[in-house]
């Protein structure tokens, strides 16, 4: 009987390692410092709690392609992904293909998203980018790390989302606040960054696991690992979080 309800999503090689978790757990009760094993089979029962908890979780963000996808993702710095489907409903029906938006002029889009934090930079990205996707890569929005972060307002949280959403390619974690945060509270990651912190994750938590992780935990941050007043009392992920252990200390 599968207890951890993994849904089948885990190879046996990951499944083996989770196995470590329970040593782990003696360890943490002996207060032994934790080695990078059982950091990883922390991680990935973590994972698998996660997975079980959220198993068909969906972008909040409203898009069709990897254009919109694109330019919805771009928007979202600093901002709430209701704030940006709000916006997005009249922009992409104005311009919704990157030869549409390349022609736009840009005060037209400020505008447009004026409501959004940073609207007239990010107002000037969207344009650049659709030239550049149209100029630079034929009009289709390009599909590797090294591409995409080319394109203006595009970094690499952008991008691991676009390839991993649009293309189906994990390539790496994108680390957003909520993951950041996460990762930080758990002691995955010590790093003051999150490209830094994204680089730790990757390094405990295999490749077949990447594609699930920026959702579930945007969720999971949400609802129940806010940064302000956690749930740690009723978090079920709190035997694992060295954050949980120390709230309860208090």
């Amino acid at each position: 009987m599968n207890t951890r309800g993994d849904g089948g999503f885990l190879n046996n090689k990951t499944k083996r390692s989770i196995n470590g978790y329970h040593s782990y757990r003696y360890e943490r009760q002996k207060q032994v410092k934790e080695t990078k094993r059982h950091i990883t089979a922390r991680a990935l029962e973590f994972c698998t709690r996660m997975h079980a908890h959220y198993p068909s979780v969906q972008s909040a963000l409203n898009y069709t392609d990897a254009f919109t996808l694109t330019i919805a993702v771009l928007l979202s710095a600093q901002t709430t992904d209701a704030a940006v489907n709000s916006v997005t409903g009249e922009l992409f029906s104005r311009w919704p293909t990157p030869q549409a938006m390349a022609t736009a002029p840009i005060d037209s889009v400020e505008q447009v998203i004026r409501r959004i934090g940073f609207w007239k930079t990010k107002a000037r990205h969207c344009v650049d980018t659709a030239r550049m996707i149209v100029n630079d890569f034929g009009g289709t929005v390009p599909r590797t790390m090294a591409e995409l972060t080319r394109l203006p307002g595009v970094g690499r949280k952008t991008a691991n989302i676009v390839m991993n959403k649009a293309f189906n390619n994990a390539e790496g974690i994108a680390v957003d606040t909520h993951v950041f945060r996460i990762a930080t509270r758990l002691e995955f990651t010590h790093a003051a960054t999150p490209l830094a912190a994204e680089q730790d994750l990757l390094a405990i938590i295999p490749r077949e696991l990447w594609c699930n992780v920026n959702e579930e935990w945007i969720h999971f941050g949400r609802e129940v690992c806010p940064a302000r007043k956690p749930h740690c009392d009723t978090c079920f992920e709190r035997d694992l979080c060295p954050f949980a252990a120390r709230m309860q200390q208090r």
